[in-house]
């Protein structure tokens, strides 16, 4: 996570300018990097804050780095790069998942490895740094992804659907009442199907879990049990330990009856419930965002635009909306953005073209 200290380098005594405008943004940025961890730590506490503190302690020493090869050329302090300068800003009034993936990408973004003016050190450290906060942002992420992915597919869902939807009846050839009344009906119907829908999925995979997991009121058949056959040991074993680690956990049960009857594993295990999140928060925010979703191809026939011009104005704000959605996932998960943000709405398009093209089909053979 961290570098051991090592000397300053010798101020170079005619750097071009080019170096020096580099250096100087290298320093710009690892001070506002190391900002940035300072201000995550002050809404952190126990092990987190001390990794975020470390983190920004590290980067100040890739600052002293910098600082100390431009020697008298440091000139006046120099602001970070946008990114970073927009990461501080989410960093000083937010402290969630979000700034922690964009802290993710930030670090894997290093330009280290290629200059010969950084150290070994420094770039391995770059490194290091974006997998120490991949691992602070993983409980969140966790967290997060019942809920996220229910409202992020009730999004697109809703995008998609629709902007099929009345794509499809328009060109068809019906009236901009119909086409209207359609959306709004689209958009209940499935905003109800998805809410419905997640509610049952998410109830069924968390009972699904609660039948695997170990029953708590086993812990009081201990006290009875035969310590020559030790009936524990089958459990351990049901529970993928080998022969001779399930009796050694057991035998260290029955010694001690207060250890925990589940505790099989000193490695911290995530909360699967956690990850699934509740049934009604998954239906309540799948609705909504299918909802959200779904009123976007509408906008333009509820504010009275007809034929190509409201086509075209669907389409557009659907793909901006297609966009962002896909530019946010690739941003929480660690992925490119705008990769994903394009893989949306080739997706969406993709979708409602067909549909467009089949309600051609349709209104020329009602004709």
């Amino acid at each position: 996570m961290s570098s051991p200290p090592h000397s300053p380098p010798d101020p170079d005594p005619s750097p071009s300018p080019r170096d020096v405008r580099r250096w100087r943004q290298y320093l710009a940025d690892e001070r506002a990097e190391a900002a940035v961890y300072r201000e995550l730590a002050k809404r952190r506490t126990g092990n987190s804050q001390e990794i975020l503190q470390s983190l920004a302690e590290a980067e100040g020493r890739h600052a002293a780095h910098w600082l100390a090869l431009l020697g008298p050329h440091v000139g006046k302090p120099r602001r970070g790069g946008v990114r970073t300068r927009v990461l501080g800003f989410l960093a000083r009034h937010f402290s969630s998942v979000f700034v922690l993936a964009l802290a993710q990408r930030a670090e894997g973004r290093s330009p280290y490895a290629g200059d010969a003016h950084a150290t070994d050190t420094m770039t391995a450290d770059e490194r290091i740094h974006e997998e120490v906060i991949r691992g602070l942002a993983a409980r969140g992420r966790n967290r997060l992804s019942g809920t996220f992915r229910a409202a992020v597919f009730g999004a697109n869902d809703g995008l998609v659907s629709n902007l099929a939807l009345v794509l499809g009846i328009s060109a068809a050839g019906v009236s901009n009442g119909t086409i209207l009344l359609t959306g709004l009906s689209g958009l209940l119907a499935g905003a109800l199907s998805m809410g419905a829908g997640e509610y049952v999925s998410v109830r069924s995979q968390r009972e699904l879990l609660e039948a695997s997991s170990p029953n708590p009121d086993t812990h009081t058949a201990l006290t009875h049990l035969d310590v020559d056959a030790n009936e524990l040991v089958l459990v351990y074993r049901a529970r993928g330990m080998s022969a001779t680690d399930a009796e050694m956990h057991a035998a260290e049960v029955l010694r001690n009856r207060d250890v925990d009857l589940d505790a099989t594993s000193a490695s911290p295990a995530i909360d699967e419930h956690e990850a699934i999140g509740t049934g009604f928060g998954a239906a309540l925010s799948s609705f909504s965002f299918f909802a959200s979703g779904a009123i976007i191809p509408v906008l333009p026939y509820l504010f009275g635009l007809r034929g190509v011009a409201a086509l075209v104005t669907a389409s557009v704000l659907v793909g901006l909306a297609l966009l962002i959605t896909g530019a946010i996932v690739g941003l929480l998960s660690g992925a490119p953005p705008l990769k994903r943000a394009l893989r949306q709405i080739a997706i969406g398009y993709g979708a409602a073209g067909a549909t467009y093209l089949l309600g051609l089909l349709f209104g020329t053979s009602v004709a």
